[in-house]
């Protein structure tokens, strides 16, 4: 193991010594993830820590930065982590999902080599396999601008990252065999705020100034309302984007969903709550952290403030009130608006609907009456190497069949360049969210009742937000354009973590017939090989 860490360190060092001036900064980060004890409800659980905390490290960068993430897996079961939002330019090697990696096995380490090309913003990492997300491994990714890129506000005097989301007091083990036996999870215990409880976490701000806080929804099961007691938010960025800085008394943020805003504590010297609440429940589960004016006088007091409950139209109006500021800079200097999605002709429709069926008497979830099973070799390895047997392409039509379901490892081939046009489509009473791998996609439309062609009359074909993860709500449908850039295996899922683990997800394969570096990057050396690739070689050191 020594030997091998020493091996790869040598091997980033000369390659940083090859490097010319010019090239993007390397930040690197060595993680050791283990199990260990957690209280976040009170009680105890096994959790997954990485260097002992829980959540992990925060992942700090700029644009094009270079990371060389080194991860040893201290755990009794094999373990990837995935990197929610960030696009893997031309690199879904290293996307750390079922699709793409062989997992690490226990006692062995893995190094990811990320570029974070041409993006901003806010983002988190996850555990992707055997319902780890239950047990903690998650923790904040946070982009910066390059200096020489004008931001479209004033640099804040702090910037505070939360991680919201509901949670079980049952270890991810149990968690885990209830869903293999065929069931559905109960309610959730109740709701986190960066690993805590209530009143767990304080955010101190000074009085008369501006603060930025990035709200991640990194929760399983359900979406969240969140809000400050007493303060405006003024939402900047969504997953990458500036958007137009409209202001919100609170915000609605759906399972995967990241969103930035800016606070300024304009209120009288005392302590306020934060808060994070259940949406479209039944019952209302609420979590509290608090907004501590570091000249305040008084402890927190008062009634929590209100928030939606299970208004589906309140949500739906905030959601269309999105938009991109088409003047600001993004990660590169031209203006976000230069781009003009709406007038690039699509060049395919892709309609998916999600459903809940029962197959072999047991709950399942699929899309387009396809539930993904996965197999031995990720699709990404056997693609490489061109194994038969592992997947087949067309496995999963491009539109609603009405057939009944059924058990399929689900490849949807899909041409490098093409302009796509897909369309979600929910028939069931709870909200989805859903999220494309390698990608950024224009949210053009969403509305209730059934997609028809006709509705593409009213799609917003000028300023709306791009983003990588998006919610459908109940009987209703979204519809998003999505160039097809990024050559590689894309996991398109939903973030509902119950139903991506029982098959609501698949793999949409974007295929270049260039086999070009340009277009994509080899096999890493350091790749691990497992199924029926094991024995192969990668390229050689």
């Amino acid at each position: 193991m020594c030997e091998y860490r020493s091996f790869c360190s040598l091997l980033f060092l000369a390659l940083l010594l090859g490097c010319t001036s010019g090239e993007s900064p390397y930040r690197f980060y060595d993680w050791n993830v283990t199990y260990g004890d957690i209280y976040p409800l009170g009680v105890k659980q096994r959790g997954i820590l990485i260097n002992g905390q829980f959540p992990g490290p925060l992942i700090d960068s700029v644009t094009n930065d270079n990371l060389i993430i080194s991860v040893f897996n201290g755990l009794d079961e094999p373990f990837l982590i995935s990197w929610n939002g960030v696009q893997q330019r031309r690199n879904s090697w290293q996307d750390g999902v079922y699709g793409t990696n062989c997992a690490i096995p226990p006692g062995q380490n893995f190094t990811y080599i990320l570029q974070v090309k041409d993006q901003i913003g806010s983002y988190f990492y996850f555990p992707s396999l055997a319902f780890h997300k239950a047990a903690g491994g998650f923790g904040g990714i946070r982009i910066l601008s390059r200096s020489v890129i004008p931001v479209p506000f004033p640099p804040p005097a702090n910037d505070f990252t939360i991680l919201a989301g509901d949670w079980f007091k049952q270890n991810h083990t149990d968690l885990k065999a209830i869903l293999d036996g065929g069931n559905d999870l109960p309610f959730p215990d109740g709701l986190l705020i960066n690993g805590r409880g209530s009143n767990g976490n304080t955010f101190t701000v000074d009085q008369g100034k501006t603060y930025r806080f990035r709200i991640s929804n990194v929760g399983l099961t359900t979406s969240i309302n969140f809000r400050i007691q007493g303060h405006k938010m003024l939402l900047v960025e969504v997953e990458g984007v500036h958007t137009l800085q409209n202001t919100y008394d609170s915000l609605d943020i759906h399972l995967g969903q990241s969103y930035s805003v800016l606070v300024t504590a304009d209120q009288p010297p005392l302590d306020y709550y934060i808060v994070v609440s259940t949406r479209f429940t039944s019952q209302i589960l609420t979590a509290t952290s608090i907004l501590h004016y570091s000249n305040s006088a008084a402890s927190i007091s008062g009634s929590l403030p209100g928030g939606p409950t299970t208004q589906i139209d309140w949500s739906l109006e905030q959601a269309r009130s999105l938009r991109r500021n088409l003047t600001a800079s993004g990660p590169r200097p031209n203006p976000q608006g230069s781009y003009h999605y709406g007038l690039i002709n699509t060049t395919r429709t892709i309609r998916l609907a999600n459903s809940a069926p029962v197959i072999n008497g047991k709950q399942r979830y699929a899309v387009n009456s396809v539930s993904f099973i996965p197999v031995d070799t990720p699709l990404k390895v056997a693609d490489y190497f061109n194994i038969s047997g592992v997947f087949s392409l067309g496995s999963i039509p491009d539109k609603p069949t009405g057939a009944g379901a059924y058990l399929q490892t689900s490849v949807m081939a899909a041409d490098f360049r093409a302009y796509v046009e897909i369309v979600f489509e929910n028939e069931e009473e709870t909200v989805q969210s859903w999220h494309i791998d390698g990608y950024n996609f224009f949210v053009v439309g969403m509305d209730g009742g059934q997609w028809t062609p006709e509705r593409r009359l009213n799609y917003n074909l000028r300023d709306t937000i791009s983003r990588c993860t998006v919610q459908v709500y109940p009987k209703s449908w979204t519809a998003v354009f999505v160039p097809l850039d990024n050559v590689g295996m894309w996991n398109i899922r939903s973030e509902n973590w119950v139903r991506q683990y029982l098959g609501q997800q698949f793999y949409l394969r974007v295929y270049s017939p260039a086999n070009s570096w340009r277009d994509e990057y080899p096999i890493p050396k350091n790749a691990l090989l497992c199924g029926r690739a094991s024995g192969r070689r990668t390229r050689p050191l």
